[in-house]
């Protein structure tokens, strides 16, 4: 018997054991999975971002402005978001977002362990699938972690929960229902609820109704699916989801809901934003949005500061001076072949800003602007800069010059004047004045053409120029905005200065980011300057230069040069007074050929003189003459071979009408200004001379020319048949 007993002891005590090492095992093996997946939460949360303030930082709208620091030019952002403070929420929005998104917001610390076991229970019965996010977990994975958004994995999930229960810890529930309220998604680029409440409804967040309350808190749970403007009939029935959940919370009663379910969605959608984020002046306004996003850019901008940075960019344009210059290109198209375009640029040579810019017809029809993309062959505007290095090099304006036509190069090719004309010797000025190309052909081969090419570069052109003396014939492509800040220069009496198109960029805390500075720099001597604005006024004010009556209607002295390019493709005008310089462009984008007679001085004349009506007149500073060569080796000085004023009395005393030509008259006398005029004859043929006569006094050699009958007349004569004249 005690044998037995002890055989049944033993065994008792084996199963003890057995039992005390099992639990031990589970135990351990509990503890090492534990410990196991502790390491791996450990590993998972170890790169967390901090929660602080910048966290919650949301990208915010940008916004420039012309000069007048109040007309709008762009808005630039990356998502419609308007932050609010939660007080300046409806209550139903407010409610709503709880009882939908997290019934337990006020009783969890960031993560909803018995709202995890009912959507888990829920889930697995087969029921409708719920998630467990709370609000917080919500708001850590649109701001915090909102890289990782889209990654559904349970590592992703920790890493939430981790961020939650610290968020909780920093924030108050009001505050953290504040910025999940600012960042939520609400479909058609909206986050946050006040941007919501004005694209759908067109009110304020704190005045929604309780149907379009419901609506808004309904659509973050599927942005697209619930969008009230893509897909009425979802949304409608989500926001009626939305209300029931609110009256089982016992936030709304029972006639409120019936009363919101009844309601039509009544959806009042604000005004698409215009294209771009562009309101006004498009050519202007998008090359500033350029500049601020180029690579190389000065104002330490990046797409992200321009579209999420809250950034408030000031810029040079003048509000009245550029609807003058779009009224004046406008006016211009009315007078051009249909799908012809014109450009405009004015800079104010005393601080480098750009107070207008028109770049074509249609912005939005390529978008390439004239006025600042690519360049166009500049045609004799850019004689300018074999003229300032011709005076610089010590060339007297009134040094003769040969301006006989043609001009044939070694490999064949001829150059020519306009109309073939032949000019033979004239001054430089004079040479200037009726734009001679075979004059400046030769000029700029003896100065050598990088002596040209040094001088543009100097005042102003940017663009690479090819070092051949045919440059000075305006061969090479430029912008109307290089050429209006190159003529700037002798505006300014030689003092160089980069255009300016931004003045101050602030950041959303309103600290100064960038401000433009003064970058004045004298790159020609004065005496110099004035010499070639002395030059380039002949181009106004003599009766046979190229741009003779188109000077401002006020009065203002201006000085400029006009130019042609090849096939009459480009038709350019460059002027400036102290005050104001601008340079006017017209011609086909497709480089094809326009009318010979077509010329941008009337566009120019008219912004000019809207430009400076109410101005005051402002003369340009007399300055001495710089010191000139006496000794030309290859260019005789007009002075000393011109004829005196007996010689030119007594010629034109025996002067028989009729006996010369109009251009038989252009070459002579080339020390003397000479003026003519046109009267109809029915004595003396079209484009013969009919007086001469010269004014020893003022030095003007004063000229008639033919125009031939009278056609009015002549058709009043013949009984009133039909008559024309083209215009030359």
């Amino acid at each position: 018997m005690k044998v037995r007993r002890k055989t049944r002891q033993s065994r008792s005590h084996a199963v003890a054991w057995a039992l005390i090492i099992a639990v031990a095992a589970v135990a351990f093996l509990t503890f090492r999975a534990v410990s196991s997946v502790y390491a791996v939460m450990n590993e998972w949360t170890e790169d967390l971002p901090e929660i602080n303030s910048e966290s919650f930082n949301f990208a915010e709208d940008s916004y420039m402005y012309a000069a007048d620091g109040t007309t709008l030019l762009a808005k630039f952002q990356l998502e419609k978001r308007d932050p609010v403070e939660l007080s300046q929420v409806s209550p139903y929005a407010v409610k709503g977002t709880v009882d939908v998104e997290d019934v337990r917001f006020y009783e969890h610390n960031g993560v909803d362990i018995p709202g995890i076991i009912r959507a888990l229970v829920n889930n697995l019965r087969g029921g409708p699938l719920e998630g467990a996010s709370t609000i917080t977990q919500q708001l850590v994975r649109n701001t915090a972690l909102s890289e990782e958004a889209f990654d559904i994995s349970l590592k992703r999930k920790v890493r939430e929960a981790e961020l939650a229960l610290d968020l909780e810890k920093r924030y108050s529930k009001e505050e953290i229902l504040n910025m999940y309220l600012n960042t939520i998604n609400y479909g058609d680029g909206c986050y946050g609820i006040q941007a919501a409440a004005v694209n759908y409804f067109q009110v304020n967040a704190a005045d929604l109704t309780l149907a379009q309350a419901a609506t808004l808190v309904g659509i973050p749970q599927s942005p697209t699916a619930f969008n009230p403007k893509v897909n009425p009939e979802n949304c409608i029935d989500r926001r009626n989801q939305v209300l029931e959940r609110m009256l089982a919370a016992g936030d709304i009663t029972q006639a409120e809901h019936d009363a919101a379910v009844a309601e039509e969605l009544a959806l009042n959608p604000a005004p698409d934003e215009p294209s771009q984020g562009i309101y006004a002046y498009p050519y202007f306004t998008s090359f500033v949005r350029d500049s601020l996003m180029a690579e190389d850019n000065k104002f330490n901008c990046s797409y992200a500061d321009l579209f999420e940075g809250g950034l408030k960019i000031y810029t040079t344009l003048d509000v009245d001076m550029q609807n003058k210059a779009e009224e004046a290109c406008r006016d211009q198209y009315d007078t051009m072949d249909e799908g012809m375009d014109a450009a405009l640029v004015a800079v104010d040579p005393r601080d480098g800003h750009v107070k207008a810019l028109v770049g074509g017809n249609d912005f939005y029809a390529d978008q390439w602007n004239i006025a600042v993309q690519g360049g166009r062959p500049s045609g004799s505007t850019f004689k300018v800069f074999t003229l300032t290095a011709a005076i610089e090099q010590g060339i007297s304006p009134k040094t003769a010059i040969d301006c006989s036509n043609p001009v044939t190069l070694s490999t064949g090719q001829t150059i020519n004047n306009f109309g073939m004309a032949d000019y033979g010797k004239r001054s430089l000025a004079d040479a200037t004045a009726i734009s001679s190309n075979t004059g400046y052909y030769r000029l700029a081969d003896r100065l050598g053409a990088n002596a040209v090419i040094e001088m543009a570069h100097r005042m102003g052109i940017k663009s690479e120029l090819s070092p051949y003396p045919i440059i000075t014939l305006g061969t090479e492509n430029v912008t109307p905005l290089e050429m209006a800040e190159a003529y700037s220069t002798l505006a300014t009496g030689g003092i160089h200065r980069d255009y300016v198109i931004i003045t101050r960029i602030e950041n959303k805390n309103g600290d100064v980011l960038y401000e433009a500075t003064d970058t004045a720099n004298r790159v020609l001597d004065e005496k110099v300057a004035g010499a070639v604005t002395e030059v380039l006024r002949g181009v106004f004010e003599k009766s046979y230069a190229t741009a003779y009556g188109s000077g401002p209607w006020n009065g203002q002295p201006v000085a400029g040069k006009t130019g042609t390019g090849v096939d009459f493709r480009d038709h350019w005008l460059v002027g400036y007074c102290p005050q104001l310089c601008c340079a006017a462009w017209l011609g086909n984008r497709d480089y094809s050929s326009t009318s010979e007679y077509l010329t941008a001085n009337s566009l120019w004349h008219e912004f000019m003189s809207m430009a400076l009506e109410d101005s005051e007149i402002i003369d340009f500073p007399e300055v001495d003459e710089p010191e000139y060569n006496d000794d030309e080796e290859e260019m005789d000085d007009g002075e000393e071979e011109g004829v005196s004023a007996d010689e030119v009395a007594a010629e034109i005393a025996g002067f028989s009408p009729g006996s010369l030509t109009e251009g038989d008259v252009e070459g002579m006398y080339t020390d003397y200004e000479m003026h003519i005029s046109y009267q109809f004859s029915s004595e003396y043929p079209d484009g013969t001379v009919i007086s001469m006569s010269f004014d020893r006094d003022s030095g003007v050699v004063n000229v008639v020319v033919s125009q031939g009958e009278d056609p009015a007349k002549k058709a009043e004569e013949g009984g009133g048949g039909e008559s024309g004249e083209g215009e030359s």
